[in-house]
């Protein structure tokens, strides 16, 4: 499918999104938002991608926020019915059955830093900046951004993120657990690259109920997420994938997974 924001590709189990506005440091209106929409579910639905790699166009910014020039007339009831068509992506890919690595090449502010929070996995580049500046424009985040963030690394740095709109560095994103690591820009892809085939050689089955007991597990007590877990653990034994994975340790040669 041909996209007027996006570019996409894939090749080698891999499907690679990345946001192309260069002209706006990839900054996000409701075009490219609903883009994003479709081209997930694209990726979701091809049986040659097991793992999506989020991105921005450029070496400057992976999203740098909201195109602010859409703010402009939106009344109470259709500011909130943009925050919850971004709410909709964010949420389609934390809960995507397929792993998502946001690589994060620079500028990941408002909106950019949601759409990175709700990817499994995040690495960003050394000239990477996050931040949730809404109230300097006297709003709050409406991509998830109150919400995921405090999950990630504590309500209280949440707070301070949120309320002083401060921008941080990639140093100190990943001192804080905001990001998974930090590479040179130049190595990024490749960083990003390297860890997709990783989770690639694993079952895909396996990957998918991995991502569901977490998600799932954080909304819950520890002991109904301990059930969850249980649950879709056993799950897991119908597969053959867990057959042949247990085969093929035993054996002490490369599993064969199909999916099944």
């Amino acid at each position: 499918m041909e996209y007027k924001n996006l570019l996409t590709k894939k090749g080698d189990g891999i499907g690679w999104i990345t946001i192309h506005r260069p002209e706006k440091l990839n900054a996000l209106n409701v075009e490219t938002v609903l883009e994003l929409r479709s081209a997930f579910l694209e990726f979701q639905d091809d049986s040659e991608v097991r793992v999506v790699i989020l991105t921005g166009s450029g070496e400057k910014a992976f999203i740098a926020g909201a195109d602010i020039s859409q703010f402009l007339g939106l009344d109470e009831a259709g500011a909130k019915e943009y925050a919850q068509r971004g709410q909709d992506v964010t949420a389609l890919i934390e809960n995507s059955k397929k792993p998502v690595i946001a690589a994060i090449n620079g500028y990941a502010l408002g909106g950019g830093t949601e759409f990175a929070l709700a990817c499994h996995i995040r690495i960003a580049s050394e000239n990477a900046k996050m931040g949730q500046p809404e109230v300097k424009l006297g709003l709050i985040p409406g991509y998830g951004g109150t919400q995921r963030l405090a999950r990630l690394v504590g309500k209280g740095k949440a707070l301070e993120l949120i309320l002083s709109g401060r921008t941080i560095d990639a140093k100190e994103a990943f001192e804080i657990g905001l990001v998974n690591r930090v590479v040179p820009l130049a190595e990024l892809a490749a960083a990003c690259g390297k860890l997709a085939q990783e989770i690639i050689a694993n079952a895909p089955l396996a990957l998918q109920y991995s991502i569901q007991a977490v998600n799932e597990g954080l909304d819950q007590s520890l002991q109904d997420g301990l059930q969850t877990e249980a649950s879709l653990f056993g799950r897991t034994f119908a597969s053959e994938d867990s057959q042949e994975g247990t085969k093929a340790f035993l054996e002490k040669r490369k599993a064969n997974f199909k999916g099944k």
